[in-house]
């Protein structure tokens, strides 16, 4: 279910290797969630890094909405920079497997499956 590497890089440097990746596959970062700041600025102790970037390719998005509008509240795709005991991670749910939970439409598994490998290459350029 989910994707996860280890990365000898800082999280720092993970973040923009990231960043690169998903540029360089074609898809964009719509926004990037910074949990470990959100987090201290509302008071909460928590030592961690931990940012959460949105991408999305626009041309297979539009597939899926096309087929079911109701997915899109499983897009877009995420994928988390974070530290955990002194490591840096980088990792995601797979969205073939999301997907498969939501439909079981052969064209959309096609997509989601396109979608996988894409960001599993992004993650390992980026580990």
């Amino acid at each position: 279910m989910y994707y996860i590497v280890e990365s000898d890089k800082s999280f720092d440097q993970a973040s923009v290797d990231l960043e690169a990746a998903v540029k360089r596959h074609n898809f964009g970062v719509l926004h990037v969630h910074d949990l470990g700041t959100t987090l201290r600025s509302k008071g909460v102790a928590f030592t961690e890094q931990c940012k959460v970037f949105e991408v999305c390719n626009p041309g297979q998005a539009a597939k899926v909405l096309v087929t079911d509008m109701r997915l899109n509240m499983a897009l877009p795709c995420r994928i988390s920079v974070y530290t955990e005991n002194n490591k840096t991670r980088i990792g995601m749910i797979k969205p073939a497997q999301i997907l498969s939970s939501l439909s079981k439409d052969a064209a959309l598994a096609k997509i989601a499956n396109e979608v996988e490998e894409a960001t599993i290459r992004m993650i390992d350029e980026a580990k």
